[in-house]
């Protein structure tokens, strides 16, 4: 036996030593294979490609802020149409949730809990706190219910009370549905990548509910549900009451587009839809590297793939009519001097209304304008980049309104047909919401190609 044992002893030094990387010599350690062609759901692939970008078509202000120019761009996924209220409506109800059970409680609705940080299922590992059970809230009605051991009226403080109910009704306090979360900024890292006074804190963005005004860094937290007096502000002495009470719950608008959301909102939603993913991934033991990062588009981006891969074409369908050979209209938007019905839609229409451009994206021109990432600044374009151009700045509250101004792409339903053009952009505040800007979002492609077999 004891021959026996040292016989398997120098066999397996022998064999070690023939084995990978057993002389010494460089071999790599490399990640867990796993499958990159899923397009996410709801998205379409946009290609890596170079094409012609910029104002060459009217240019009736004559502001020459967008000169073309040849540019490269990466692949990446894009939403094929604009976020719908359905869609926006799980963030916000995410969140609604969330608050609640969070101001229950483990000691007053220990069953939407995890028994133990850190647990599987988790929405955090932080020590100090006990973990979401989200199998068990399910889609929040026991949350909002007093059937069946429901917990509505240990939620009292949720809604509105006093002398801002209105008798007979029991309605949520939409003030107090607010999204926190925390980012890594890459500019600032960028910026203080060789200052050794530095820390990793220091290029965090915290978004919570009281920031500390000696914190930089932190950023009031995100009210998450739409502003639905939009449809009343922005048209003084217009009949709109209706879409203020209907627009955003009443499921014959489900698959409109959502409006009446900031830039700031559409980043946050940004945020939480990859963290969302990311929790399922993680149950699903998916390597984090194949988990999809959500963003907003860049505003080079944006045009990029409204031209679905035609070069230098006047609107997404091509052109360069607005109408078709049958003499329809090809998109959402004022018509003419004001006639805003012969589209097909007085206000918005359902997102997959019209017909898609070439890489299979709705509405890139028409229905709602949308916002991009990209910080206005009508001298940035020479600066920029000819490959994947962007520029960046996430204003403070207490910043000058200039530098609060973000691209917004598309034209929308109010507008003219000179802003339905792949060409045309313009701005407005990122705490600004309206009736007429929505947005879809993008995820980038780790790679050069896409293989569909």
């Amino acid at each position: 036996m004891r021959k026996l044992y040292f016989g398997f002893v120098i066999l397996s030094s022998i064999l070690a030593s023939c084995s990978k990387g057993g002389q010494g010599e460089l071999v790599g350690v490399y990640n867990k294979k796993f499958k990159n062609n899923r397009i996410p759901l709801g998205m379409v692939y946009v290609p890596p490609g170079r094409t012609l970008i910029g104002q060459s078509d009217e240019d009736i202000n004559n502001t020459q802020s967008s000169e073309s120019r040849m540019t490269s761009f990466s692949a990446f996924y894009m939403d094929e149409t604009e976020i719908t209220n359905a869609e926006y409506r799980q963030f916000v109800n995410w969140v609604r949730d969330s608050v609640a059970v969070t101001t229950l409680g483990p000691s007053g609705a220990a069953n939407f809990y995890l028994p133990a940080p850190g647990g599987k299922g988790a929405t955090t590992t932080t020590s100090t706190q006990r973990n979401i059970d989200w199998r068990k809230v399910g889609n929040g009605s026991l949350l909002w219910s007093n059937k069946n051991g429901g917990y509505a009226s240990k939620l009292a403080s949720m809604y509105y009370s006093g002398d801002d109910a209105v008798l007979g009704r029991n309605e949520l306090d939409v003030r107090k549905f607010r999204y926190s979360y925390k980012i890594v900024n890459m500019d600032l890292a960028a910026k203080g990548r060789k200052d050794p006074n530095t820390k990793r804190k220091d290029y965090i963005e915290s978004y919570v509910d009281a920031p500390d005004p000696n914190k930089p860094n932190e950023f009031p937290s995100v009210s998450v549900y739409p502003d639905t007096l939009v449809w009343k502000m922005d048209y003084s002495y217009s009949q709109n009451d209706p879409m203020v009470k209907n627009y955003f719950n009443h499921p014959s608008y489900d698959d409109y587009p959502v409006v009446g959301v900031t830039w700031e909102q559409a980043n946050a939603f940004c945020v939480w839809r990859t963290r969302f993913y990311e929790n399922v991934a993680a149950q699903r033991h998916l390597p984090m590297n194949s988990r999809p990062e959500y963003m907003l588009p860049t505003d080079a981006q944006f045009e990029y793939a409204a031209r679905g891969g035609n070069v230098k074409t006047k609107y997404p369908w091509g052109g360069p009519y607005i109408r078709n050979t049958k003499g329809c209209m090809q998109a959402n938007f004022k018509v003419g001097r004001g006639n805003y019905s012969d589209d097909g839609g007085l206000y918005t229409v359902n997102v997959h209304s019209y017909f898609p451009n070439d890489y299979g994206l709705y509405n890139m021109a028409g229905n709602v304008s949308e916002w991009t990432v990209t910080a206005y600044n009508e001298s940035a374009a020479p600066l920029l980049l000819d490959f994947n151009p962007n520029f960046t700045y996430v204003a403070k509250p207490s910043d000058s309104k200039y530098l609060k101004r973000k691209v917004v792409r598309g034209g929308s339903w109010k507008d003219i047909g000179f802003f339905l053009q792949n060409s045309v952009g313009t701005f407005e505040y990122q705490d600004r919401a309206t009736s007429y800007i929505g947005f879809r979002c993008i995820v980038s492609y780790a790679g050069t190609d896409i293989s569909y077999n």
